[in-house]
Formats: C-alpha cells, structure tokens, sequence
C-alpha cells in the first residue's frame, strides 16, 4: 500500500481534492519518468473534450502533485471522482520528490475511454494550472500554451 497520491490533472488543484474529501497531511511536487501527459481520455459530462492521461514515453516526463495521505486507504475516496475502476484503473508508479523515490498511486485511462486528438476545456485546464506552486517554471508555462477546445 502506498500512503500518496500522484496527481497530474485536475488534482493538480489541491482545493479541488480537499472539496471532494480526500485527506491529506502535506503536499509537494514530484515528477514521474518514463510517461508523457496527453488529453486523450474523453470526457464523461462533456464528450467532445479530453480528460488528463498518462502515456508511456520513455524520454518524457510528467510533473504533478504528491498528497500524502492521512492514511493508507484514504486513496478510496478518489475512485469515485475517477470513476474507477470504468473510466481510470488505480495503479502504483514511483515517483521523485527532491532526489528521493516515492511509491504512490496514480490513475491510467483505460482504453475504452481513450480517443486521440482530444483537447481540455479551459476550465479543466485551469485546474491543473492551480498546480503552479509545485511546477516547474518550465512545465507551467507549457500547460499554460496547451491549446483547448474553447480557445
């Protein structure tokens, strides 16, 4: 079991994660190598748009933010919100918090929900962008150019 959670989406937004009950002591950035952030999972309220996943991309890396957890099972509470286990399967992947390895639990899109050349909402964007605190100047500014489907 793992006592952190890995956010590279909209729960990059730790007010966000508070208001959906999930508890949590301390919050930092961490990166996750080997995977490269995409839009392709489809969204459930609004079809035409794409949802945060995680592609495997051996050069790529993904930066978000690490909860650690209350507890050992408090990462139940999320399954709900990531309609787990339809739309997203629980996994663990380590993590790098200032040189340090970190197992932690994070979401994967399953196949079935994933379309290519999805693009986020603003809104939905802007969640992950509420993540700055914990990003790389480098990495929020790229998140900041992603081109939505309002744009």
């Amino acid at each position: 079991m793992s006592g952190f959670y890995f956010a590279y989406g909209s729960n990059m937004n730790p007010q966000r994660v508070a208001a959906r009950g999930l508890r949590f002591q301390h919050v930092c950035g961490a990166t996750l190598n080997g995977v490269a952030l995409a839009f392709d999972k489809q969204s459930r309220v609004h079809p035409g748009s794409g949802h945060a996943n995680l592609m495997f991309d051996r050069t790529a890396v993904v930066e978000g933010v690490l909860y650690q957890l209350r507890d050992d099972d408090e990462i139940v509470h999320m399954d709900a919100f990531e309609a787990a286990p339809i739309n997203y399967s629980r996994d663990v992947v380590v993590v790098s918090v200032a040189g340090r390895r970190v197992p932690a639990w994070t979401y994967f899109a399953n196949a079935a929900v994933i379309r290519p050349g999805l693009r986020p909402e603003r809104t939905y964007l802007a969640h992950l962008l509420a993540g700055r605190p914990y990003l790389s100047r480098e990495y929020f500014d790229w998140l900041n150019r992603i081109r939505c489907v309002d744009d």
